[in-house]
């Protein structure tokens, strides 16, 4: 086995957690914490939408709001848009793979609902599509990204983005990033 190997992707993991604790991060965090609890409160719902990894972290995150993360509570209004195969595969088929998400919130998306994209690069052509047709439907849109997309920062109301370009380490601080706002959520509304 390789140790340096090891310790390399330990460090470097260690390294995106130590930049998270900057202001900067805390207060994204802080910010969309407070935009999902107003949306709960609000009787609207979490749209979550993902590619691969990414579609992996939307459907454990959505499972964590509808069910629970740590408290025994009501259930908040939660959806993992990559969750349905056949949905997914009829839009695919019938239309185009660039609009498995965007047609769906174009089904049930309302005003005021939040679509949380997670994405490590923001670039997908179906999470470009997506975010047009949120933002036409007046949803709010967080994006839990990297610097990748910082380009993009202007086409959503938050963009979490993640010091890093390795696709692991965006993926590891995703999900933390994720249970950091469900614990948040789960404190505030009980």
């Amino acid at each position: 086995m390789n140790n340096k190997l090891i310790l390399d992707n330990i460090l470097q993991a260690q390294d995106i957690l130590i930049f998270l604790k900057k202001k900067y991060f805390l207060e994204k965090i802080k910010k969309t914490t407070k935009l999902i609890i107003k949306t709960l409160k609000n009787n609207n719902k979490i749209l979550f939408c993902g590619n691969g990894g990414s579609a992996s972290h939307s459907q454990h995150l959505a499972t964590e709001f509808l069910v629970r993360f740590k408290k025994n509570r009501k259930a908040y209004s939660a959806l993992s848009l990559n969750s349905d195969t056949s949905v997914i595969t009829a839009i695919g088929n019938d239309y185009d793979f660039s609009k498995i998400f965007s047609r769906q919130v174009e089904g049930i998306g309302n005003k005021n609902d939040l679509l949380f994209v997670i994405s490590t690069s923001g670039k997908s052509k179906n999470i470009l599509e997506v975010i047009k047709v949120a933002k036409k439907k007046k949803l709010k849109i967080v994006l839990l990204s990297s610097i990748k997309a910082k380009k993009l920062k202007n086409l959503f109301d938050i963009l979490i983005d993640i010091p890093c370009e390795k696709v692991e380490r965006i993926q590891e601080a995703h999900l933390l990033v994720g249970h950091i706002i469900c614990g948040l959520v789960e404190l505030e509304l009980n």
